[in-house]
């Protein structure tokens, strides 16, 4: 029996349909939650997408904290639940306190679309268990705000208790400033919680998950928490 996984979609959203077929791919069953739900319809984990939620009004993120579906997933992750926020869902998961921090608007005040480099940081979630830590991922981005910022006592928290789990470098795996497509403190682009099963990420996995796309690396993402809820 396959697991169930929701996508989360919102008004606005336009990468859900990208992350229904990366769970495809990868075994789960998808089940897509409206952002009007009080109910997950009791699936295993969660994945929040890519997007514009609501328009990006006000700021990316801030006024779907709000909806009904969020405080559901809310409750999901205080239980122990696997959530992953992809892009304007890592912003989600910012903005509804499930994750520190925030993103501001890229450095340059443009958009950035390409494909960039990240190291793995953590293998440690159940988002990154099948990754090796050092591993190096070309993923895309796609976002106007994507400047990851803390207070300084976050970040050397994040640090310390190793919540960095994926941070943009070159292709040799060094973390410039050059590599970073952003701005983002400490090269970061992606975080978990303190319990490891709420991570957050700006580049996308999932439209680099499958051969058709010409990336494949993505995809162990996916695999990694079909895996993890299995072996629960």
């Amino acid at each position: 029996m396959s697991v169930r996984i929701g996508v989360v979609v919102f008004p606005g959203s336009n990468r859900d349909i990208d992350a229904v077929n990366a769970l495809e791919v990868a075994g789960a069953e998808p089940v897509s939650l409206w952002h009007e739900d009080v109910s997950l319809d009791g699936v295993a984990g969660i994945l929040v997408p890519g997007g514009f939620a609501y328009g990006d009004y006000l700021r990316a993120g801030v006024i779907a904290r709000f909806s009904p579906i969020v405080r559901a997933v809310r409750a999901f992750a205080d239980e122990g639940g696997p959530v992953l926020g992809i892009c304007n869902g890592f912003q989600v998961l910012l903005e509804a306190g499930l994750l520190p921090g925030a993103v501001r608007v890229n450095r340059g005040l443009r958009y950035v679309c390409r494909d960039i480099y990240l190291k793995v940081e953590s293998a440690e979630t159940p988002f990154t268990l099948l990754y090796e830590p050092g591993e190096i991922l070309k993923m895309p981005v796609g976002h106007m705000e994507g400047n990851y910022t803390a207070p300084p006592e976050i970040l050397a928290e994040l640090e310390r208790e190793r919540r960095v789990v994926f941070r943009y470098c070159d292709a040799a795996g060094r973390v410039t400033d050059g590599s970073n497509p952003n701005g983002a403190e400490h090269g970061i682009a992606g975080i978990r919680n303190p319990e490891g099963n709420v991570v957050g990420l700006m580049p996308h996995p999932d439209r680099c998950s499958e051969e058709l796309l010409g990336n494949t690396a993505g995809r162990k993402m996916f695999e990694s928490v079909v895996s993890a809820l299995a072996i629960r």
